[in-house]
């Protein structure tokens, strides 16, 4: 007896014997790789064949709903908000592309929104001044055209590219030569560099006035950051000034470092307090100093690299430090107790020197310095107006630097001076927060209004 594939009873029989005898073999495979499992876990340190090791996370338990606290809601938002949207384009299909019926109405499945620039060419606006007849007097009467809030006189360009020049070459510090590339480009205008230096000296003389109430406020100003770095105009070195306070950048290019140059931007009768560095050019000014602690500590930190065997150089750098530290944490309401209080930090930072005064100590030209500038040291401590570093003029002359390194400075005394005035300007706009472009346009406008002023009335000619 077979069964439908031709397999006899007997065949049937050994081939489930043979399926027993190979599962006999299976579980005692598995019975054997789960005890050396157990003898490989029991020879682990601290664990035995029913204790979990420590470095094992147990699983975490799931919470109950009733201690899942409600998640705190944000008082913002921090995905990207969508943009609104300055121009909509709808798709739609028109018909039913299985049986041909005609659509229409539907709803929004989904929208897809993307950021754009648009295609601006240049505009050339062109006025064109009609002069009419009178029939009946024969007077030919003509309008006045007031475009003071478009162009700066008889300039080629309005004050909003003008404006634009000024805050790409400034502001960003971009070299003429970009400047005209990106202008041709973007909005295929095509300005040589000849006219794009004499649309920079436009916007300084027109800024003029705007620059000498800078320097009136920093005549005015009772603190004063003072610093100078060196700037190049045709190949020969030179000097950018730079005063400064917490609202006003005012920069000055002149050929030499001396003091008078501060003494010259400053006045004869400034009474304010001139923070700056231990450079002795500003010590021709008669008033206040407060020498820049920064500086100080950078010499300090070079002393102790330069002697790091000798113990006692580090020891009298940290005495120095600790006193600088306890002056820049003091504070007081009354101005008595600051006036005591300076005159305490003094007097202790003295004692610290004297030892090395006119000795062979490495410690002995601080020493002398400290001597020398120590009125000008803890002025801070008496008036809290006063900072005890020249940060502030540090961060005024970078830009100075940064666009030094990237153009090598000027070509002729015109275009120092131009590159101070826009600087002082854009500067001082910058650190008030106002919009450097519309401040240069509105500063061109009103310049405009002042040096050319227009009639109300149309120009009248009689024709004889």
């Amino acid at each position: 007896m077979t069964d439908a594939e031709g397999l006899s009873r007997v065949d049937l029989v050994a081939i489930i014997v043979e399926l027993r005898r190979s599962n006999g073999v299976l579980a005692e495979r598995v019975e054997f790789l789960e005890a050396e499992v157990e003898r490989l876990r029991c020879q682990l340190p601290g664990c035995g064949s029913t204790v979990v090791p420590e470095w094992v996370k147990p699983n975490r338990k799931e919470r109950r709903e009733a201690e899942r606290t409600e998640r705190k809601k944000r008082t913002q938002s921090f995905v990207r908000r969508r943009e609104i949207a300055t121009e909509v384009h709808e798709h739609a299909v028109e018909q039913c592309p299985k049986c041909g019926r005609k659509l229409c109405g539907g709803w929004v499945h989904r929208t897809r929104q993307y950021v754009e620039i648009p295609e601006t060419p240049v505009r050339i606006v062109e006025h064109r001044i009609i002069r009419r007849l009178c029939g009946v007097c024969g007077t030919q009467c003509t309008p006045q055209v007031d475009l003071s809030t478009e162009v700066l006189g008889k300039a080629r360009v309005g004050v909003r590219l003008m404006s634009f020049i000024a805050y790409l070459h400034t502001v960003c510090r971009v070299p003429l030569r970009t400047i005209k590339s990106h202008l041709n480009v973007i909005y295929g205008l095509d300005l040589g560099l000849g006219e794009l230096c004499r649309i920079l000296h436009a916007v300084s003389e027109a800024a003029k006035p705007e620059y000498d109430v800078l320097l009136e406020e920093i005549r005015g100003s009772p603190v004063v950051n003072a610093d100078e770095t060196g700037w190049r105009e045709d190949g020969i070195s030179g000097y950018i000034w730079s005063f400064s306070t917490g609202s006003v950048r005012y920069f000055v290019y002149r050929h030499s470092r001396s003091g008078q140059v501060a003494k010259e931007v400053l006045g004869e009768d400034f009474d304010g307090v001139v923070v700056s560095d231990f450079y002795c050019g500003y010590s021709v000014l008669l008033t206040r100093h407060q020498r820049c602690w920064v500086h100080f500590y950078r010499d300090l930190k070079k002393l102790v690299e330069a002697y790091p065997s000798e113990l006692s150089v580090g020891g009298w750098v940290e005495t120095v430090l600790s006193i600088y530290k306890q002056a820049k944490d003091f504070s007081s309401d009354d101005e008595r107790t600051r006036v005591r209080q300076r005159e305490i930090f003094e007097q202790t930072l003295l004692e610290v020197g004297r030892p090395y005064f006119k000795s062979d100590k490495p410690q002995r030209i601080l020493a002398e310095r400290i001597e020398k500038f120590l009125p000008e040291l803890f002025v801070f401590v008496e008036d809290p107006r006063v900072p005890s570093e020249n940060n502030a003029a540090e961060r005024a002359v970078r830009p100075f630097v940064i666009a030094g390194k990237v153009s090598g400075g000027t070509r002729s005394a015109k275009g120092s001076d131009t590159k101070a005035v826009l600087m002082s300007l854009f500067g001082t706009w910058l650190l008030t927060g106002h919009d450097t472009m519309q401040m240069c346009r509105q500063m061109l406008i009103s310049a405009n209004r002042i040096t050319c002023p227009v009639a109300d009335k149309a120009i009248l000619s009689h024709v004889a």
